[in-house]
């Protein structure tokens, strides 16, 4: 079954400041859409706010029903999973544990941890290690993995690529697009697709918290309109964002 994310109206507001100016989109499952626009144009506002982690004012629908009046932690039990940007770990825990926190969250079973970490196998050889520790890659695939634990219907993913190699990169684009396969909503939010365009199947351009374009060709067709929109050269974007 193919799930969807809609968002209507939505706007958020940090004091004085408007971050997102009336944002309608729509994310339908079986296909991954991207949320491409520099730093500042209200990505990270716009996926907090459908995962009802800051106070916004518009209309969330989860598969047509209404979750706006949820608070995050209902969200998450109905099926919106969020890997935020800065991936929000607790370094002194280990892996397990990590893990075990978002099992108890989402009401699962002690053995949803290890039916977690098989979806990256390299984190069962890191299971007792401490997260702070970990590779910024181990780290990102521990904050996926985490996402993963309640199969949710809806999956936001907060500039998961930026800064990785690009093994991991090409490693996590995979996995996205074979939960998108399986009907999961995803949508990706990105300041440059980077490597992550050929997965890419639609998106929208954000500009200073408004959609200025909407793309239904794939990846490339959505850096064109991006280029077009922010009137840069791609590649001086992507040079912001590539590991040192």
């Amino acid at each position: 079954m193919a799930h969807e994310l809609r968002v209507e109206g939505l706007t958020v507001r940090y004091g004085h400041s408007s971050a997102l100016s009336g944002v309608d989109l729509a994310v339908p499952g079986g296909k991954v859409t991207a949320l491409v626009g520099p730093n500042g144009a209200g990505k990270s506002s716009l996926l907090l706010a459908a995962y009802g982690s800051v106070p916004s004012s518009g209309k969330i629908f989860l598969d047509g029903d209404d979750v706006s009046g949820m608070k995050p932690a209902a969200r998450a039990r109905a099926g919106i999973a969020i890997v935020p940007q800065g991936r929000q770990l607790f370094p002194r825990l280990n892996v397990a544990d990590n893990l075990q926190v978002m099992a108890e969250l989402l009401r699962l079973p002690r053995s949803a941890v290890d039916e977690a970490i098989d979806r990256f196998p390299i984190l069962r050889t890191r299971l007792r290690s401490l997260v702070g520790v970990l590779s910024g890659g181990e780290q990102q695939m521990l904050v996926v993995t985490r996402a993963l634990m309640g199969s949710p219907r809806v999956l936001l993913l907060d500039e998961m690529m930026t800064g990785l190699a690009p093994l991991i990169v090409r490693e996590l684009a995979d996995t996205v697009a074979g939960l998108a396969r399986e009907g999961v909503a995803v949508v990706m939010a990105e300041p440059a697709l980077g490597a992550s365009r050929r997965v890419i199947d639609r998106g929208y351009v954000l500009i200073r918290g408004a959609v200025v374009a909407t793309e239904e060709g794939g990846g490339r067709a959505l850096d064109r309109a991006y280029q077009h929109a922010v009137g840069v050269e791609l590649e001086e974007v992507e040079a912001e964002v590539q590991p040192q």
